[in-house]
């Protein structure tokens, strides 16, 4: 005798779940709790209560049937598979941004955010006299600065995480386009009584005799200081091997302390410690004391007019210690 069919076993949960699409505010939440490492300052991050993140990413985590996270009553960890799952969540939430900031090219490219990157040796000398002229001529861009090495800058910029870095080198990246900004000279500081004062001229071998001091590394004035001392990539002789600086600022004061002497970038040539603090700058009479300040950016970024009108403002308010090399074509702020 044949079995009677019964009713029809309920589909797994794990199933039902499977039907509910995966949408950009679940990869968000996802990516702020790695960010975090905690589920409440998350929460916090992407305006909304600790309870909906927690639940929504759970339901994230039954959908796909894996855990994304390990929790303890103390830290949050990503697990192997959710360190695999949040690479592709930032790549989908990339795309998607780029979508809307083409979208935005095509009816004002010079609305919403732009996400610069700059050196040390350049922001604190340059922003204070673009970010009011930018504002004023370009009012519908909102500048969003990071200060960091160019290192740090050219990852950050190929991760999307930023749309543009102003560089003092140049970059041979394929995916990196490049606007010469303008030409900027090496000056030479040293304090008061130093040899270098009874010289009419500073010339490129003078600097190879004397206490030069460096930023750390990863900075690129570094580099070009060494380079244009010719020497070796390491500290001088003088005994400061372990006396190193992050900023131009600290190595100015260790020059007003007599330490020794260091190279400064023409555009931090204006300021109060010239009389405040006891340094003598110079010019450097050579042709390789100088540098070219570039805007850098993705060859993919749509948003063109933008970084031309940034480029305009920049060098339309540049010191004349400094060379402009971009020709501002039209009127800045003009997105035709």
């Amino acid at each position: 005798m044949a079995a009677l069919a019964g009713p029809a076993a309920p589909a797994p949960a794990s199933a039902a779940v499977r039907k509910r699409p995966m949408n950009l505010r679940d990869l968000k939440y996802l990516i702020a709790v790695a960010e975090k490492r905690h589920f409440g300052r998350a929460a916090e991050a992407c305006h909304v209560s600790q309870p909906t993140l927690s639940g929504q990413i759970k339901r994230l985590e039954d959908q796909l049937g894996v855990a994304i996270f390990e929790r303890t009553n103390r830290s949050v960890s990503v697990t192997p598979a959710g360190a695999e799952i949040l690479k592709h969540a930032r790549l989908a939430l990339e795309q998607a941004e780029m979508i809307e900031d083409l979208a935005q090219a095509h009816s004002d490219p010079l609305a919403g955010p732009m996400r610069l990157g700059v050196i040390p040796t350049v922001s604190p000398y340059l922003m204070p006299s673009v970010l009011m002229p930018l504002r004023t001529a370009c009012p519908a861009i909102r500048l969003v600065l990071s200060e960091e090495v160019t290192e740090t800058l050219a990852d950050r910029l190929k991760g999307h995480e930023i749309d543009a870095a102003l560089l003092a080198t140049d970059t041979d990246d394929h995916e990196l386009e490049t606007l010469p900004l303008f030409e900027e000279p090496f000056w030479v500081a040293f304090p008061r009584g130093h040899a270098l004062s009874r010289l009419d001229k500073v010339m490129e071998r003078d600097l190879q005799e004397v206490e030069m001091l460096l930023l750390t590394d990863g900075h690129c004035l570094r580099d070009q200081a060494l380079d244009l001392c010719s020497r070796p990539a390491r500290q001088t002789d003088s005994g400061l091997g372990d006396l190193r600086a992050s900023s131009l600022e600290t190595l100015l004061n260790m020059v007003a302390a007599g330490y020794g002497c260091t190279l400064m970038p023409a555009l931090a040539v204006r300021g109060p410690w010239l009389t405040d603090m006891g340094i003598i700058a110079r010019p450097i009479d050579s042709p390789n004391a100088k540098r070219t300040v570039r805007l850098v950016f993705r060859r993919s970024f749509p948003r063109r007019a933008a970084l031309h009108a940034l480029a305009g403002v920049i060098v339309l308010n540049l010191p004349n210690t400094v060379t402009p090399l971009y020709r501002v074509a039209g009127p800045v702020g003009d997105a035709r």
